[in-house]
């Protein structure tokens, strides 16, 4: 396999190959900034490529490699959203930085850094991480590889988009309300939003606890080696990437349509497209059924309450709030008026949730789920408009999304076909906590019996 086809190959692809001896890391991280200098005019992947450290790293992980070191991604170039600390950069989130540089790696990066993987740069995010679109008053707008006129998602976008366009075979992200589940779906790959807890995030929750780290790629195998290397060591299962080859079972899957505001509209295509994927897997030996997790009306409130909450707090630390945009600000502004008494009230009724859920969980095994309800938002759509505008905006197409993390469980974000302009769409796998083997080997199933890697944006 030459240089041009190993960066579409993936992370776990591009490892074997360093294992191998087919490519030594210096080579395969110049054909990455070769083609990142190509195509981050045109789409704004990165606020900044790590060019020299990255090459120092490049030149360690085969010093690594050519002394007999394994591990899932050592010399695999990869990039971070920019909402982890690397050390020596700022960390923006899509706005004008407010701390000075990084003292220390975050937890995720720290472990990539000392399992070989080489950072090449912060991938672009909305302000503060707020939105499914990546498109910001500092930086510009992020474009879709598939359809440059449409965002990539958010807010992961910066680091979906540098997948899909054949840059890295896997990044970072977050997903606080769908942040990395959007950005899969919108851009053709496959992510994983994790359990709560199974990868340490620092010493404080994140938007009281909605968000957690979760890894994009081409393939499953690419975000499940980077699971190996990011995941906390003490949940049993094995290695993440022998499940993605693991052949899942017979499965209990539920189908369900209703979200906690009712049964959303949603494009004919995108519907088609989930109907497709319960054939898919009904053809796969697994039950595929309709039923609706009995959780009623409220994800939404207890989803609503830590979010707005979850902006003001995150907002009221930095030390010029002036600089974030004015929806943002606007968002913290109401954040503010959530007392601490009801917010105690909305963490302690999730546990309620979760004994719903958990009996619901005895009678299936995975549920089956739309992703975004319609196609992906053009460039500017939301450019310039206000706090209301944009989550009215936005509310239409992520009902499915941010029950889960409400309950804090795994979900698999998985390509599903692209619609009528070459767009892709995609599904959502969620699991019971801690249920990201059974995912993985559901999703690997998928892929193996539909593979969706090989197609490529003309780009």
């Amino acid at each position: 396999m030459d240089l041009g086809e190993l960066l579409w190959a993936g992370a776990d692809a591009q490892a074997q190959a360093l294992r191998d001896g087919t490519v030594t890391a210096p080579e395969l991280l110049e054909a990455v900034l070769r083609r990142a200098d190509a195509v981050n005019p045109l789409l704004n992947l990165f606020r900044v490529i790590y060019t020299e450290d990255a090459r120092e790293a490049a030149a360690e992980a085969q010093r690594r490699l050519d002394a007999g070191e394994r591990t899932p991604l050592l010399g695999v170039p990869i990039a971070v959203k920019d909402d982890l600390d690397v050390t020596g950069d700022i960390t923006g989130m899509g706005g004008r930085p407010q701390f000075p540089p990084a003292e220390a790696d975050a937890p995720a990066v720290a472990r990539l850094r000392a399992a070989g993987a080489v950072l090449v740069g912060h991938t672009h995010t909305p302000d503060r991480c707020l939105w499914p679109f990546t498109e910001t008053l500092t930086h510009g707008a992020t474009r879709n590889p598939w359809h440059v006129d449409h965002t990539p998602g958010g807010s992961s976008g910066g680091s979906a988009a540098a997948v899909a366009a054949g840059v890295v075979g896997a990044a970072t992200g977050s997903d606080g309300g769908g942040s990395v589940r959007i950005p899969a779906t919108f851009c053709g790959l496959f992510g994983l939003k994790t359990t709560r807890g199974l990868i340490d995030m620092g010493p404080e929750e994140h938007w009281h606890g909605l968000a957690v780290v979760g890894p994009l790629g081409r393939r499953v195998a690419d975000a499940a080696a980077m699971l190996d290397v990011i995941a906390e060591e003490d949940h049993p299962g094995g290695l993440y990437r022998d499940s993605a080859d693991a052949d899942p079972g017979r499965l209990r899957i539920a189908l369900s349509w209703r979200t906690s505001l009712g049964k959303p509209p949603m494009e004919a295509q995108r519907k088609r497209a989930v109907l497709d994927m319960a054939d898919r897997l009904r053809a796969l030996g697994h039950e595929v059924v309709v039923a609706d997790p009995p959780l009623g009306v409220r994800p939404t409130p207890q989803f609503l309450i830590r979010f707005l909450r979850g902006v003001a707090d995150d907002v009221a630390a930095l030390p010029h709030p002036e600089w974030l945009e004015p929806r943002t600000r606007r968002i913290a502004a109401v954040g503010r008026r959530i007392p601490d008494s009801m917010l105690a009230r909305t963490r302690a009724a999730e546990l309620d949730l979760d004994g719903r859920m958990r009996t619901f969980f005895r009678d299936f095994d995975v549920v089956l789920q739309p992703g975004w309800t319609g196609r992906q938002p053009r460039i500017g759509r939301y450019h310039g408009a206000g706090a209301a505008h944009t989550l009215a905006g936005v509310s239409m197409g992520i009902p499915y999304f941010p029950t889960w993390n409400v309950l804090g469980y795994p979900v698999a974000a998985v390509p599903a076909g692209r619609d009528a302009i070459g767009l892709p769409m995609g599904v959502q796998l969620i699991g019971p906590a801690f249920g990201e083997h059974r995912l993985l080997s559901l999703a690997g199933q998928v892929e193996r019996a539909h593979p969706w890697a090989g197609e490529r944006p003309l780009i």
